[in-house]
Protein backbone atom coordinates (compact mmCIF):
# COMPACT_ATOMS: atom_id res chain seq x y z
CA UNK A 1 0.00 0.00 0.00
CA UNK A 2 1.47 3.27 -1.34
CA UNK A 3 0.69 6.37 1.45
CA UNK A 4 -1.55 8.15 -0.94
CA UNK A 5 -4.17 4.98 -1.04
CA UNK A 6 -7.05 5.44 1.15
CA UNK A 7 -8.09 2.64 3.70
CA UNK A 8 -11.46 1.79 4.07
CA UNK A 9 -13.32 -0.26 6.94
CA UNK A 10 -16.66 -1.62 6.10
CA UNK A 11 -18.45 -4.21 8.01
CA UNK A 12 -18.70 -6.28 4.57
CA UNK A 13 -17.27 -5.97 0.83
CA UNK A 14 -19.96 -6.32 -1.73
CA UNK A 15 -20.53 -5.26 -5.49
CA UNK A 16 -22.86 -2.40 -4.44
CA UNK A 17 -19.70 -0.88 -2.22
CA UNK A 18 -17.19 -1.87 -4.99
CA UNK A 19 -19.57 -0.37 -7.81
CA UNK A 20 -20.39 3.68 -5.64
CA UNK A 21 -16.78 3.86 -3.91
CA UNK A 22 -15.48 3.36 -7.58
CA UNK A 23 -17.67 6.01 -8.88
CA UNK A 24 -17.25 8.36 -6.28
CA UNK A 25 -13.93 7.77 -5.37
CA UNK A 26 -11.84 6.55 -8.22
CA UNK A 27 -13.79 8.20 -11.23
CA UNK A 28 -14.75 11.50 -9.85
CA UNK A 29 -12.06 12.33 -7.37
CA UNK A 30 -9.35 10.25 -8.71
CA UNK A 31 -8.47 8.16 -5.04
CA UNK A 32 -7.07 5.11 -5.03
CA UNK A 33 -8.29 2.81 -2.17
CA UNK A 34 -8.59 -0.42 -0.41
CA UNK A 35 -11.67 -1.76 1.84
CA UNK A 36 -10.75 -3.88 4.77
CA UNK A 37 -13.18 -5.83 6.89
CA UNK A 38 -10.79 -6.76 9.46
CA UNK A 39 -11.08 -4.13 12.25
CA UNK A 40 -7.28 -4.64 13.46
CA UNK A 41 -5.82 -3.92 10.37
CA UNK A 42 -7.81 -0.92 10.12
CA UNK A 43 -6.68 0.34 13.73
CA UNK A 44 -3.02 -0.39 13.22
CA UNK A 45 -2.75 0.69 9.36
CA UNK A 46 -0.80 4.26 9.36
CA UNK A 47 -1.92 5.72 6.24
CA UNK A 48 -5.46 7.99 5.62
CA UNK A 49 -8.24 6.26 6.26
CA UNK A 50 -11.99 6.22 7.27
CA UNK A 51 -14.48 3.92 8.76
CA UNK A 52 -17.85 3.69 6.74
CA UNK A 53 -19.98 1.36 9.05
CA UNK A 54 -23.48 1.55 11.20
CA UNK A 55 -20.82 2.22 14.51
CA UNK A 56 -17.34 4.13 14.78
CA UNK A 57 -14.32 1.59 15.87
CA UNK A 58 -12.23 4.07 17.76
CA UNK A 59 -11.88 7.81 16.90
CA UNK A 60 -11.18 7.38 13.64
CA UNK A 61 -12.87 9.50 10.61
CA UNK A 62 -16.32 7.99 10.59
CA UNK A 63 -18.80 7.97 7.57
CA UNK A 64 -22.08 6.34 9.37
CA UNK A 65 -23.92 3.96 6.53
CA UNK A 66 -27.45 3.35 6.17
CA UNK A 67 -27.96 0.08 5.02
CA UNK A 68 -28.96 0.56 1.48
CA UNK A 69 -24.98 -0.49 0.45
CA UNK A 70 -25.55 -3.40 2.63
CA UNK A 71 -28.55 -4.48 1.28
CA UNK A 72 -29.60 -6.67 -1.98
CA UNK A 73 -32.87 -6.67 -3.55
CA UNK A 74 -35.22 -4.02 -4.15
CA UNK A 75 -36.93 -2.77 -0.95
CA UNK A 76 -39.18 0.58 0.15
CA UNK A 77 -36.56 3.36 1.25
CA UNK A 78 -37.70 5.91 3.61
CA UNK A 79 -36.42 9.11 2.15
CA UNK A 80 -36.88 12.68 3.52
CA UNK A 81 -34.94 15.02 1.78
CA UNK A 82 -33.56 18.05 3.52
CA UNK A 83 -30.77 20.85 3.17
CA UNK A 84 -27.89 21.43 3.97
CA UNK A 85 -25.68 24.98 3.20
CA UNK A 86 -28.14 24.58 0.07
CA UNK A 87 -27.15 21.15 -0.51
CA UNK A 88 -30.36 18.33 -1.05
CA UNK A 89 -29.21 15.55 0.72
CA UNK A 90 -31.18 12.72 1.99
CA UNK A 91 -30.63 9.19 4.08
CA UNK A 92 -30.12 11.29 7.28
CA UNK A 93 -27.56 9.79 9.83
CA UNK A 94 -26.07 10.25 13.53
CA UNK A 95 -24.45 13.39 14.87
CA UNK A 96 -20.93 11.12 15.54
CA UNK A 97 -21.30 11.03 11.39
CA UNK A 98 -18.29 13.44 9.63
CA UNK A 99 -21.03 14.09 7.23
CA UNK A 100 -24.29 14.26 8.54
CA UNK A 101 -25.92 11.48 5.45
CA UNK A 102 -24.78 9.08 3.86
CA UNK A 103 -23.57 10.40 0.20
CA UNK A 104 -22.77 7.28 -0.90
CA UNK A 105 -25.98 5.23 -0.56
CA UNK A 106 -28.01 8.41 -1.81
CA UNK A 107 -25.43 8.11 -4.87
CA UNK A 108 -26.17 4.95 -5.31
CA UNK A 109 -29.78 5.80 -4.98
CA UNK A 110 -29.65 7.84 -7.47
CA UNK A 111 -27.50 6.22 -10.23
CA UNK A 112 -28.26 3.15 -9.96
CA UNK A 113 -32.19 4.67 -10.70
CA UNK A 114 -33.38 2.59 -7.78
CA UNK A 115 -36.70 4.61 -8.05
CA UNK A 116 -37.36 3.06 -11.48
CA UNK A 117 -37.33 -0.52 -10.19
CA UNK A 118 -39.66 0.29 -8.09
CA UNK A 119 -44.10 0.09 -9.22
CA UNK A 120 -44.83 3.47 -10.85
CA UNK A 121 -47.30 5.59 -12.81
CA UNK A 122 -46.19 5.38 -16.57
CA UNK A 123 -47.08 7.85 -19.08
CA UNK A 124 -48.62 7.16 -22.39
CA UNK A 125 -45.07 6.10 -23.48
CA UNK A 126 -44.44 3.17 -21.06
CA UNK A 127 -41.62 5.99 -19.32
CA UNK A 128 -40.57 6.58 -16.16
CA UNK A 129 -41.74 10.39 -15.64
CA UNK A 130 -40.00 13.05 -14.60
CA UNK A 131 -43.01 14.19 -11.93
CA UNK A 132 -42.53 10.83 -10.22
CA UNK A 133 -38.66 10.93 -9.53
CA UNK A 134 -37.44 11.84 -6.10
CA UNK A 135 -35.36 14.51 -7.43
CA UNK A 136 -38.75 16.39 -9.20
CA UNK A 137 -40.54 16.69 -6.45
CA UNK A 138 -38.02 17.31 -4.00
CA UNK A 139 -36.65 20.40 -6.26
CA UNK A 140 -33.14 19.37 -6.95
CA UNK A 141 -33.95 17.87 -10.69
CA UNK A 142 -31.67 20.58 -11.90
CA UNK A 143 -28.82 20.02 -9.81
CA UNK A 144 -25.98 17.15 -10.49
CA UNK A 145 -26.31 16.08 -6.37
CA UNK A 146 -24.04 13.07 -7.12
CA UNK A 147 -21.20 15.51 -8.18
CA UNK A 148 -22.07 17.82 -5.30
CA UNK A 149 -21.98 14.90 -2.82
CA UNK A 150 -18.03 13.69 -3.95
CA UNK A 151 -16.97 17.29 -3.74
CA UNK A 152 -18.27 17.67 -0.17
CA UNK A 153 -16.30 14.37 0.05
CA UNK A 154 -12.97 15.64 -1.56
CA UNK A 155 -13.42 18.85 1.01
CA UNK A 156 -13.75 16.60 4.00
CA UNK A 157 -10.59 14.38 2.93
CA UNK A 158 -8.33 17.68 1.99
CA UNK A 159 -9.20 18.81 5.72
CA UNK A 160 -8.19 15.50 7.32
CA UNK A 161 -5.71 13.93 4.92
CA UNK A 162 -3.44 16.93 3.27
CA UNK A 163 -1.46 14.36 1.49
CA UNK A 164 -3.79 13.08 -0.61
CA UNK A 165 -4.21 13.67 -4.37
CA UNK A 166 -7.27 14.58 -6.42
CA UNK A 167 -7.25 14.48 -9.89
CA UNK A 168 -8.08 17.88 -11.53
CA UNK A 169 -11.12 17.43 -13.53
CA UNK A 170 -12.08 19.60 -16.86
CA UNK A 171 -15.70 20.65 -17.75
CA UNK A 172 -16.86 19.14 -21.29
CA UNK A 173 -19.57 19.98 -23.50
CA UNK A 174 -20.99 16.82 -26.18
CA UNK A 175 -23.27 18.17 -28.54
CA UNK A 176 -25.82 15.53 -29.80
CA UNK A 177 -28.33 15.58 -32.44
CA UNK A 178 -31.08 12.88 -32.97
CA UNK A 179 -32.00 12.21 -36.74
CA UNK A 180 -35.97 10.71 -36.91
CA UNK A 181 -36.69 12.51 -40.07
CA UNK A 182 -33.83 13.18 -42.66
CA UNK A 183 -35.96 15.55 -44.66
CA UNK A 184 -39.45 16.67 -44.03
CA UNK A 185 -40.64 15.84 -47.88
CA UNK A 186 -37.92 14.35 -49.91
CA UNK A 187 -37.34 10.76 -50.55
CA UNK A 188 -40.36 9.89 -48.86
CA UNK A 189 -41.86 7.36 -51.51
CA UNK A 190 -45.19 7.88 -53.73
CA UNK A 191 -47.62 6.32 -51.20
CA UNK A 192 -46.29 8.65 -48.15
CA UNK A 193 -46.01 11.60 -50.76
CA UNK A 194 -49.52 11.11 -51.76
CA UNK A 195 -50.95 10.94 -48.24
CA UNK A 196 -48.85 13.88 -47.47
CA UNK A 197 -50.28 16.41 -49.95
CA UNK A 198 -53.76 14.73 -49.00
CA UNK A 199 -53.33 15.36 -45.26
CA UNK A 200 -52.75 18.91 -46.22
CA UNK A 201 -55.56 19.20 -48.35
CA UNK A 202 -57.84 17.90 -45.27
CA UNK A 203 -56.12 20.49 -43.23
CA UNK A 204 -56.29 23.47 -45.78
CA UNK A 205 -53.29 23.68 -45.30
CA UNK A 206 -52.50 24.90 -48.58
CA UNK A 207 -48.98 26.81 -47.30
CA UNK A 208 -47.55 22.85 -47.01
CA UNK A 209 -48.80 22.26 -50.49
CA UNK A 210 -46.90 24.82 -51.81
CA UNK A 211 -44.06 24.28 -49.64
CA UNK A 212 -44.22 20.75 -50.18
CA UNK A 213 -44.53 21.14 -53.91
CA UNK A 214 -41.20 23.39 -54.03
CA UNK A 215 -39.13 21.25 -52.16
CA UNK A 216 -40.02 18.43 -54.48
CA UNK A 217 -39.77 20.30 -57.76
CA UNK A 218 -36.52 21.59 -56.57
CA UNK A 219 -36.90 25.32 -56.37
CA UNK A 220 -36.86 25.31 -52.49
CA UNK A 221 -34.48 23.66 -49.90
CA UNK A 222 -36.01 20.88 -47.50
CA UNK A 223 -36.73 22.53 -44.57
CA UNK A 224 -35.18 19.92 -42.32
CA UNK A 225 -31.81 19.30 -44.62
CA UNK A 226 -30.27 21.61 -41.55
CA UNK A 227 -26.68 19.48 -41.84
CA UNK A 228 -25.38 22.41 -44.10
CA UNK A 229 -25.92 24.90 -40.46
CA UNK A 230 -24.87 21.97 -38.14
CA UNK A 231 -21.76 21.57 -39.83
CA UNK A 232 -21.09 25.37 -39.77
CA UNK A 233 -21.77 25.48 -36.07
CA UNK A 234 -19.43 22.41 -35.28
CA UNK A 235 -16.29 24.15 -37.41
CA UNK A 236 -17.52 27.60 -35.79
CA UNK A 237 -17.07 26.35 -32.38
CA UNK A 238 -15.29 23.27 -32.66
CA UNK A 239 -17.68 20.87 -31.51
CA UNK A 240 -17.67 17.45 -30.65
CA UNK A 241 -21.18 16.02 -32.19
CA UNK A 242 -22.93 12.45 -31.81
CA UNK A 243 -25.63 11.81 -34.04
CA UNK A 244 -28.10 8.89 -33.62
CA UNK A 245 -29.53 8.13 -36.32
CA UNK A 246 -32.94 6.54 -36.62
CA UNK A 247 -32.35 3.67 -39.21
CA UNK A 248 -35.76 1.49 -39.19
CA UNK A 249 -38.68 0.34 -41.24
CA UNK A 250 -41.79 2.51 -41.21
CA UNK A 251 -44.03 2.74 -38.26
CA UNK A 252 -46.39 4.44 -36.07
CA UNK A 253 -43.44 5.97 -34.38
CA UNK A 254 -40.77 5.56 -36.49
CA UNK A 255 -41.52 8.12 -39.93
CA UNK A 256 -37.79 8.35 -41.57
CA UNK A 257 -37.24 7.76 -44.75
CA UNK A 258 -36.92 4.30 -46.20
CA UNK A 259 -33.39 2.84 -45.25
CA UNK A 260 -33.09 1.88 -48.98
CA UNK A 261 -33.04 5.25 -49.94
CA UNK A 262 -29.55 5.81 -51.83
CA UNK A 263 -30.11 9.81 -50.77
CA UNK A 264 -30.60 8.75 -47.14
CA UNK A 265 -27.03 6.30 -47.05
CA UNK A 266 -25.03 8.95 -48.76
CA UNK A 267 -26.40 11.48 -46.18
CA UNK A 268 -25.33 8.87 -42.97
CA UNK A 269 -21.54 8.71 -44.96
CA UNK A 270 -21.41 12.62 -45.06
CA UNK A 271 -21.81 13.15 -41.72
CA UNK A 272 -19.94 10.05 -40.85
CA UNK A 273 -16.79 12.37 -41.92
CA UNK A 274 -17.34 14.74 -39.53
CA UNK A 275 -19.00 13.42 -36.40
CA UNK A 276 -19.62 9.77 -34.69
CA UNK A 277 -22.98 7.96 -35.71
CA UNK A 278 -25.07 5.58 -33.67
CA UNK A 279 -28.06 4.23 -33.54
CA UNK A 280 -31.39 5.45 -32.76
CA UNK A 281 -33.27 2.31 -31.53
CA UNK A 282 -37.25 2.46 -33.56
CA UNK A 283 -40.06 2.74 -30.90
CA UNK A 284 -41.16 -0.46 -32.60
CA UNK A 285 -37.77 -1.93 -31.57
CA UNK A 286 -39.17 -2.34 -27.35
CA UNK A 287 -41.66 -4.67 -28.55
CA UNK A 288 -40.45 -6.56 -31.06
CA UNK A 289 -36.77 -7.81 -30.32
CA UNK A 290 -35.77 -9.03 -33.11
CA UNK A 291 -36.13 -5.75 -35.01
CA UNK A 292 -32.93 -4.18 -33.12
CA UNK A 293 -30.39 -6.18 -34.21
CA UNK A 294 -31.55 -5.71 -38.13
CA UNK A 295 -31.60 -2.21 -37.73
CA UNK A 296 -27.85 -2.50 -35.93
CA UNK A 297 -26.54 -4.40 -38.89
CA UNK A 298 -28.03 -2.18 -41.57
CA UNK A 299 -26.50 0.45 -40.15
CA UNK A 300 -23.01 -0.61 -39.97
CA UNK A 301 -23.37 -2.03 -43.42
CA UNK A 302 -23.78 1.78 -44.75
CA UNK A 303 -20.88 2.95 -42.27
CA UNK A 304 -18.84 0.11 -42.73
CA UNK A 305 -18.12 -0.42 -39.01
CA UNK A 306 -18.96 -1.47 -35.87
CA UNK A 307 -21.96 0.36 -34.05
CA UNK A 308 -21.00 0.89 -30.39
CA UNK A 309 -23.70 3.52 -29.23
CA UNK A 310 -27.26 4.18 -28.99
CA UNK A 311 -29.76 6.15 -28.28
CA UNK A 312 -33.94 4.93 -27.27
CA UNK A 313 -36.37 7.06 -29.54
CA UNK A 314 -38.38 8.15 -27.65
CA UNK A 315 -36.16 7.96 -24.56
CA UNK A 316 -37.89 4.65 -24.02
CA UNK A 317 -35.88 2.94 -21.26
CA UNK A 318 -36.95 0.11 -19.17
CA UNK A 319 -34.89 -0.97 -16.40
CA UNK A 320 -32.97 -3.69 -16.96
CA UNK A 321 -34.31 -4.87 -19.88
CA UNK A 322 -33.85 -2.40 -22.20
CA UNK A 323 -30.25 -2.46 -21.38
CA UNK A 324 -30.00 -5.90 -20.60
CA UNK A 325 -31.06 -6.09 -24.95
CA UNK A 326 -28.10 -3.24 -25.79
CA UNK A 327 -25.35 -5.54 -24.28
CA UNK A 328 -26.61 -8.51 -25.81
CA UNK A 329 -26.26 -6.69 -29.12
CA UNK A 330 -22.79 -5.21 -28.20
CA UNK A 331 -23.59 -1.92 -27.33
CA UNK A 332 -21.02 -0.51 -25.02
CA UNK A 333 -22.47 3.05 -24.62
CA UNK A 334 -25.68 4.28 -23.91
CA UNK A 335 -26.96 8.02 -24.27
CA UNK A 336 -30.87 7.96 -23.05
CA UNK A 337 -30.14 9.17 -19.61
CA UNK A 338 -32.63 12.13 -19.35
CA UNK A 339 -36.07 12.65 -19.10
CA UNK A 340 -38.56 13.35 -22.03
CA UNK A 341 -40.62 15.79 -19.78
CA UNK A 342 -38.25 18.00 -18.04
CA UNK A 343 -34.51 19.00 -18.46
CA UNK A 344 -32.16 18.21 -15.85
CA UNK A 345 -30.07 15.48 -13.85
CA UNK A 346 -32.18 12.28 -14.19
CA UNK A 347 -29.29 10.38 -12.54
CA UNK A 348 -28.17 13.32 -10.45
CA UNK A 349 -25.12 12.93 -12.26
CA UNK A 350 -23.21 14.94 -15.09
CA UNK A 351 -20.58 11.87 -15.83
CA UNK A 352 -20.80 8.94 -17.40
CA UNK A 353 -20.95 6.23 -15.36
CA UNK A 354 -21.56 1.74 -15.73
CA UNK A 355 -24.70 0.54 -15.43
CA UNK A 356 -25.08 -1.41 -12.29
CA UNK A 357 -27.84 -4.41 -12.72
CA UNK A 358 -29.78 -4.19 -9.50
CA UNK A 359 -31.64 -7.29 -10.68
CA UNK A 360 -27.68 -8.90 -11.06
CA UNK A 361 -26.21 -7.24 -8.36
CA UNK A 362 -23.84 -6.89 -10.54
CA UNK A 363 -21.96 -3.79 -12.00
CA UNK A 364 -21.60 -4.10 -16.31
CA UNK A 365 -19.47 -2.53 -18.40
CA UNK A 366 -22.70 -0.84 -20.45
CA UNK A 367 -21.79 3.25 -19.75
CA UNK A 368 -24.18 5.08 -19.44
CA UNK A 369 -23.89 9.02 -20.43
CA UNK A 370 -26.32 11.34 -19.38
CA UNK A 371 -28.12 14.31 -20.98
CA UNK A 372 -29.09 17.65 -19.71
CA UNK A 373 -31.30 19.18 -21.91
CA UNK A 374 -33.81 18.37 -24.91
CA UNK A 375 -35.02 20.73 -27.59
CA UNK A 376 -38.29 18.82 -27.28
CA UNK A 377 -38.71 18.79 -23.44
CA UNK A 378 -39.02 23.13 -23.51
CA UNK A 379 -40.72 23.27 -26.45
CA UNK A 380 -43.47 20.80 -26.25
CA UNK A 381 -43.65 19.18 -22.44
CA UNK A 382 -42.19 22.32 -20.59
CA UNK A 383 -44.26 25.08 -23.25
CA UNK A 384 -41.02 27.48 -22.84
CA UNK A 385 -41.32 30.10 -24.83
CA UNK A 386 -38.55 30.57 -27.68
CA UNK A 387 -37.15 34.01 -26.15
CA UNK A 388 -36.55 32.54 -22.74
CA UNK A 389 -35.46 29.20 -23.33
CA UNK A 390 -31.96 30.36 -22.86
CA UNK A 391 -33.06 31.32 -19.57
CA UNK A 392 -33.71 27.46 -18.54
CA UNK A 393 -30.91 26.35 -20.42
CA UNK A 394 -27.92 28.49 -19.01
CA UNK A 395 -28.65 27.45 -15.48
CA UNK A 396 -28.06 24.05 -16.09
CA UNK A 397 -24.79 24.31 -17.83
CA UNK A 398 -23.58 26.67 -14.88
CA UNK A 399 -24.84 23.94 -12.74
CA UNK A 400 -22.45 21.53 -14.77
CA UNK A 401 -19.15 23.80 -14.89
CA UNK A 402 -19.68 24.51 -11.35
CA UNK A 403 -19.02 20.29 -10.67
CA UNK A 404 -16.23 20.12 -13.72
CA UNK A 405 -18.65 17.75 -15.59
CA UNK A 406 -19.99 16.82 -18.98
CA UNK A 407 -22.88 18.86 -20.32
CA UNK A 408 -24.44 17.03 -23.28
CA UNK A 409 -27.35 19.17 -25.25
CA UNK A 410 -30.45 16.48 -27.23
CA UNK A 411 -31.54 18.70 -30.51
CA UNK A 412 -33.09 17.61 -34.02
CA UNK A 413 -32.24 18.51 -37.47
CA UNK A 414 -35.95 19.76 -37.80
CA UNK A 415 -35.83 21.66 -34.19
CA UNK A 416 -33.21 23.39 -36.33
CA UNK A 417 -35.33 24.21 -39.25
CA UNK A 418 -36.97 27.94 -38.47
CA UNK A 419 -40.52 26.61 -39.63
CA UNK A 420 -43.78 25.83 -37.61
CA UNK A 421 -43.48 24.90 -34.64
CA UNK A 422 -39.71 25.47 -34.56
CA UNK A 423 -39.57 29.17 -35.60
CA UNK A 424 -36.60 30.92 -33.88
CA UNK A 425 -35.18 27.30 -32.19
CA UNK A 426 -32.20 27.88 -34.61
CA UNK A 427 -30.81 31.08 -32.88
CA UNK A 428 -31.53 29.30 -29.41
CA UNK A 429 -28.90 26.21 -30.23
CA UNK A 430 -26.58 28.46 -31.24
CA UNK A 431 -26.63 30.49 -28.10
CA UNK A 432 -26.68 26.99 -26.09
CA UNK A 433 -23.56 26.27 -27.66
CA UNK A 434 -21.81 29.98 -27.20
CA UNK A 435 -22.89 29.15 -23.62
CA UNK A 436 -21.68 25.94 -23.47
CA UNK A 437 -18.04 26.50 -24.69
CA UNK A 438 -17.42 29.62 -22.84
CA UNK A 439 -14.71 28.84 -20.12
Amino acid sequence: MTAQQLLIYVPKINNRLRFTFKLILTELLGVKFIFTDDSREFINAQQPKFSYAFHPIGDELFICAKQLLFESGLKDQEIQVSNLNDLPTFFATTRFSAIPFDPFAASFYMVSRYEEYLPTIYDSHHRFEAHHSLAYNHGFLQKPVVNMWAYAIRDLLKSKFPELQFIKREYKYLSTIDIDNAWAYKQKGLVRTVGGYLKSLSQFDFKAIAQRTKVLLGFEKDPYDTYAFQLEVQKKYNLKTLYFILFASYGKNDKNVPITSRKFCELIKSISDNAEIGIHPSYGSNFKQDRLPKEIKRLSKVLNREITKSRQHFLKLSFPETYHHLMELGITDDYTMGFASEIGFRAGICDSFNFYDLDLETETKLRVHPFQIMDASLRYYMLVDVDDAINFIKPIIDEVKKVDGTFMSLWHNESLSNISPWEGWRNVYEQTVMEAVAI
